[in-house]
């Protein structure tokens, strides 16, 4: 009994990565006037737990992000840069991971 309890445990715990999934999201943070600005806004993004990827477009005024939607939500992503003084909003987002 106790062998297949164990290998219940360790076949879940070998499962669970797969149930996380990778997204893409693009927000727009119109109030990057600076070039200086995108540091700021990459840094904040890239301090939120699950957050893997960023990538800051200061011509565009966009910031395009690659989490673990089981540890973070757009939500999350929005008010970490609100914190920071760049507000932003959802322009895009896209499940598998796929970053432009």
């Amino acid at each position: 009994m106790k062998k297949r309890f164990a290998l219940f445990l360790l076949a879940i715990m070998l499962t669970a990565p797969a149930w996380a999934a990778r997204k893409t999201v693009t927000l727009y943070v119109p109030g990057m006037t600076c070039p200086a600005c995108p540091i700021t806004v990459e840094k904040a993004l890239s301090r939120v737990d699950g957050v893997k990827k960023v990538k800051v477009a200061f011509e565009k005024r966009e910031a395009t992000v690659t989490f673990d939607d089981s540890k973070v939500s757009t939500q999350a992503l929005t008010r970490a840069t609100k914190n920071a003084g760049y507000p932003s909003s959802v322009v895009d987002a896209r499940h598998g991971g796929t970053s432009p």
